[in-house]
């Protein structure tokens, strides 16, 4: 038995779930979650794109300038859609779980 726990205990986990958001909100709370998490992503890549220049001037950025690009859409759309909330006098439901895997590579 005692070797089973030994076993059990040198199992790797490969995957994790983060329930970042979940819940019911006013569209005013459901911007500031939404406009928050999504800020954070975005300055996120723009500190990796500025590591990245840090002495190499001519650094490939095209994927961080895409990312930043296409958050910044998500939140053009998050607005327009919580603001058709706000306009129904509905709240609205998010859910936001994370999932982090181990790559197999």
């Amino acid at each position: 038995m005692k070797n089973d726990k030994y076993t059990a205990m040198k199992e790797t986990i490969t995957d994790q779930k983060v329930q970042l958001v979940k819940g019911s909100f006013t569209p005013m709370e459901a911007t500031d979650v939404v406009l928050s998490l999504l800020d954070e992503k975005i300055n996120f890549h723009k500190l990796q794109r500025l590591r990245w220049c840090e002495g190499h001037f001519g650094a490939d950025t095209s994927y961080a300038d895409q990312r930043i690009a296409e958050l910044e859409a998500e939140k053009v759309m998050a607005r327009k859609f919580i603001r058709q909330a706000r306009e129904m006098g509905k709240c609205l439901t998010i859910n936001g779980t994370l999932e982090i895997t181990i790559n197999n590579d």
